[in-house]
């Protein structure tokens, strides 16, 4: 009888003990997530939002079950450095880098914390892996290549006799030297010249702009954070000389470019969330591939085309996942 007692209150012990560790793990501790944004722009602040959204949707919120810790280095890489630094000191549980100089910045200062990236064109050439299917490391993510060539091809839809096609870039940006290589590649077999205007900073875009004009067609603009953070002063000249730009991401489209055929900022967030959900729930980075994004979309400012004088064909117009009015 003792004997079966004994069994008895052993069971009920491990039982209790089980309850007061599922109770735990319910409760958890609040995860930290540092986000460290290069600079603020519409592409940027997209993807900073889907990342939370798709985070939410998956059960972690802010202020709940996880603490969101964002920073903004206003353009300076210097102040990406500071943050990254900031990040790695107080261990948090994660962190979300924003754009290339960002991400490079945390990679830098940790090889311990789980890093997110997104709105990074190269994470191969920016040393941050090893290769998009296996990178190797603590950094996983999302990378924003554009279909550069596809965009380019816009151009002669929409200015058939352009010859000369400017482009507007950071020279010292990795992500935007990529894609000067890739427009170089497609202009000669569109019959264009490439005429590129390098800027080092952003009070320099203006000027750059300035340059361009009267001596190309049509502007291109990649997705060059310093450029995008300025776009309203690319639009303004361009428009003033009745010259077409064709963005890369569709907040150049609504900030007044022509076209793009390019990626959805916000749904790119996303994608970085659901991978971040995978850490969260024990995936290492580096057993999970860098994905690029999933869908593209052609978007038309008719609006923008009429203040330029531009006609927009019907089977553009028609072709568009969107049009803005």
């Amino acid at each position: 009888m003792l004997k079966k007692v004994g069994i008895f209150l052993l069971s009920l012990s491990l039982l209790l003990i089980g309850v007061i560790a599922c109770s735990g793990a319910s409760s958890g501790k609040v995860v930290t997530i540092g986000i460290s944004q290069l600079v603020e722009h519409p592409a940027l602040d997209s993807a900073r939002e889907g990342f939370i959204e798709a985070l939410k949707e998956a059960g972690y919120e802010d202020g709940k079950n996880i603490k969101i810790d964002y920073q903004n280095a206003q353009g300076d890489v210097n102040n990406a450095q500071t943050i990254a630094r900031k990040f790695a000191d107080e261990k948090v549980d994660m962190i979300l880098a924003i754009a290339t100089q960002a991400a490079q910045a945390a990679a830098n200062v940790t090889k311990d914390i789980p890093i997110l990236i997104t709105a990074v064109t190269d994470p191969v050439s920016a040393g941050l892996a090893e290769s998009l299917d296996k990178p190797g490391g603590n950094v996983t993510g999302t990378t924003d290549i554009n279909p550069v060539d596809e965009q380019i091809k816009l151009v002669k839809e929409l200015v058939p006799d352009a010859e000369r096609l400017g482009i507007l870039y950071n020279s010292g940006e990795i992500n935007s030297k990529v894609q000067v290589e890739m427009a170089k590649e497609i202009v000669g077999e569109l019959g264009l010249t490439l005429v590129e205007a390098a800027v080092s900073n952003s009070n320099e875009v203006s000027q750059a702009t300035q340059s361009l004009m009267g001596r190309v067609d049509a502007i291109y603009v990649p997705t060059d954070n310093t450029i995008v953070s300025s776009i309203g002063a690319v639009i303004k000249i361009a428009n003033e000389n009745k010259i077409p730009v064709i963005g890369s991401e569709r907040g150049q489209v609504d900030a007044g470019a022509i076209a793009t055929k390019g990626i959805d900022y916000r749904e790119l967030g996303k994608q970085t969330g659901a991978i971040a959900v995978e850490v969260l729930k024990g995936k290492k980075p580096q057993d999970i591939p860098i994905e690029k994004a999933k869908n593209v979309t052609l978007i038309v400012n008719k609006k923008a085309a009429e203040t330029i004088g531009l006609t927009i064909s019907e089977d553009m117009l028609a072709e568009a996942e969107e049009v803005i009015e």
